[in-house]
């Protein structure tokens, strides 16, 4: 008699090992967050390891506290506080990022029962935790190149939001080699393409990810700003560069708990956040719109999910009366 081993997700099929997944993704982030750390000091560099070790001990001690297995060697919570950690502004207070760790950890992860039945991304639910009860800190963004004496300036996205509100154009000032390459004020790990295009090539190459999600959100967003934002190409493509949008497709869209299993469920998905990023940003009174979408996008999936798994072979579907 064959037995059936029933766990919670992520399911894996192969050799590879929750571990050596999470690892994976902690090496694909190294590029952007080193590249932020050198941009915008040892700070970012602090923020970092503060959120990550605020994640594991969080973990470790509420499973201790609850007497269940501690998983922390599973890296997840690692995980967890990397992607916190680079949503970050570079010159937040150390205090900010470690309180988002426990809220992504307990609140979100952990009294949900821990990887795997968690609803939505742990480290997205903090970030939106953050942005409504510390906006202050979550919205000032350090000019690049000048460590600890950065000046407040505005982000590439909200020069633009600005231009197209006051009716002049959004491209003004707009320099499109340092969007690719980073040199400009966001998050500590949002700012490169060039460093998250490497890593997301790291994802793909080892079969973390597939193209799916990330390209069709991209070519959603690409396509909604284009039609409703500025028909130009310089404006598609800075609107790619600028803001959280390649960060967020390629390793925040992509989380295997809070997004659907099924492919065309996860095309519908990328669709759904790629129209919702692109009204965000937009419409409406900010001038990102990421990591709303993505949340709003993981409380879809159930639903998107149930709408498009296959019919079993041999079933027939309800009859037309």
């Amino acid at each position: 008699m064959s037995m059936l081993n029933v766990s919670s997700s992520p399911h894996v099929r192969d050799r590879e090992n929750t571990q050596g997944i999470m690892l994976d993704v902690c090496i694909a982030m190294l590029p952007t967050a080193a590249f932020g750390v050198y941009q915008f000091g040892l700070h970012a560099l602090l923020v970092i390891v503060v959120t990550v070790l605020a994640a594991v001990l969080a973990e470790y001690l509420w499973q201790k506290g609850m007497h269940r297995d501690v998983t922390i060697a599973d890296c997840s919570a690692v995980v967890t506080g990397m992607i916190l950690a680079l949503n970050m502004p570079p010159e937040v207070p150390l205090w900010i990022p470690a309180l988002g760790s426990v809220f992504a950890i307990i609140l979100v992860k952990q009294m949900f029962g821990g990887l795997g039945q968690n609803w939505m991304n742990p480290a997205l639910a903090a970030r939106c935790f953050l942005l409504i009860s510390c906006a202050k800190y979550m919205n000032s963004f350090s000019s690049p190149a000048i460590g600890f004496d950065a000046t407040t300036g505005a982000t590439p996205l909200a020069l633009m939001k600005t231009a197209l509100k006051n009716g002049t154009s959004p491209m003004e000032g707009i320099d499109m080699k340092a969007l690719f390459l980073g040199r400009i004020p966001g998050t500590i790990g949002e700012v490169s393409a060039l460093a998250l295009l490497l890593g997301a090539v790291y994802l793909l190459w080892k079969k973390v990810i597939s193209w799916h999600i990330p390209v069709i959100y991209i070519a959603t967003v690409a396509v909604f700003v284009f039609l409703f934002g500025s028909r130009s190409a310089d404006y598609v493509l800075a609107q790619i560069l600028g803001g959280g949008l390649i960060f967020g497709a390629f390793f925040m869209a992509t989380d295997y708990v809070s997004t659907p299993l099924t492919r065309k469920g996860q095309i519908v998905y990328a669709v759904v956040i790629g129209v919702l990023t692109g009204l965000f940003r937009i419409f409406g009174t900010g001038a990102e719109g990421v990591s709303y979408s993505i949340i709003i996008g993981n409380m879809l999936s159930p639903l998107i999910e149930g709408a498009t798994i296959p019919k079993a072979f041999g079933r027939r579907g309800a009859k037309k009366k």
